[in-house]
């Protein structure tokens, strides 16, 4: 058990290691009400160790509705508007200005579709969020199938992305590093097998990298694997940045796919060999994943498809 508690306590996803303004003002909060509780745990505790060890003949009742006020009334009503005074900084939205950042992120059943800038120059990816720190971004939350919930521990909290709505979340990074998002809300067999990486970059290598990834993504047009990926109909659900016959926007979008550091939505790690099974196979990683199945494609072919996709950087 202690092994399992301590698996919990990295940075990489938690509430208690913030890179946000609005994961910061909570983690404060949170602070003081743990130190709330242990104040009041050890007072009940002194005053019931008291109350025992005091005769019975030694106790009174003289000034208990004394008591009963101070302790029942006065004294809970200066701490709850204290802590609602505390908590008003962490309830207000940062401030979002016109020209700000906006991203768009969609849930789909198990992975997420990602659209920076949205707009005539967007630029659409999946299962991988990057951020500008210092700078305030809005997240434009929807759900493309079912309900799901959207948190990134430390970064902000949870909203929930409903179909045929859009719900925003302000946020501001405020450190560069790699960090995880999961789905908070049930949306199937593989809800527990959705999450994303987040990466907060410093603000010139933001804009230099958006730069970069709106140019097609660049891979050996000659490699086996190009014309595998459309034999077998890849396109017919992926697009692929620069290749005229892929731009469907039904699945994850490829492009710059060998850039990714995981796979099938931020569980397994970026290897030719994790993409391959996953080609032939997805629903073993992911039980109810809406990719058909290619049980019947030789390990070879599969194995070209990875590296042609791993090749687009």
């Amino acid at each position: 058990m202690p092994t399992l508690l301590l698996a919990g306590c990295n940075r990489h996803q938690s509430a208690l290691a913030p890179f946000g303004v609005e994961a910061a003002s909570t983690r404060s909060l949170t602070i003081v009400l743990l130190i709330g509780a242990v104040v009041i745990a050890v007072s009940m505790s002194l005053l019931i160790r008291h109350a025992i060890r005091t005769p019975g003949d030694r106790l009174t009742h003289d000034g208990g509705m004394r008591l009963v006020l101070w302790a029942g009334g006065v004294l809970p009503t200066i701490l709850l508007f204290g802590l609602l005074v505390a908590s008003l900084p962490s309830m207000r939205p940062e401030p979002l200005a016109a020209e700000d950042l906006r991203i768009k992120v969609e849930g789909e059943q198990f992975w997420w579709r990602v659209i920076t800038a949205p707009g005539p120059d967007q630029l659409v990816s999946a299962n991988e969020i990057r951020l500008p720190v210092g700078r305030t971004v809005a997240l434009e939350l929807a759900g493309g199938d079912v309900i799901h919930s959207f948190w990134i521990p430390g970064l902000a909290g949870k909203m929930d992305m409903i179909p045929g709505r859009i719900n925003t979340l302000v946020v501001r990074a405020t450190k560069p590093g790699r960090y995880r998002g999961v789905c908070t809300e049930f949306c199937g067999l593989s809800h527990a097998l959705m999450a994303f990486d987040v990466v907060a970059m410093e603000a010139s290598a933001f804009d230099a990298w958006l730069i970069a990834q709106r140019a097609p993504a660049v891979a050996a047009a000659a490699q086996p694997g190009a014309t595998l990926f459309g034999r077998y109909g890849c396109n017919g659900c992926h697009a692929i940045r620069g290749r005229a016959d892929a731009a469907s926007a039904i699945g994850p979008d490829l492009s710059r796919y060998g850039d990714r550091h995981t796979l099938a939505a931020g569980i397994l790690p970026m290897t030719t060999a994790n993409t391959a099974a996953f080609i032939r196979h997805p629903e073993k990683t992911k039980p109810g994943v809406r990719m058909p199945a290619f049980g019947q494609m030789p390990e070879a072919d599969a194995v070209a498809i990875a590296t042609y996709l791993q090749g687009l950087k």
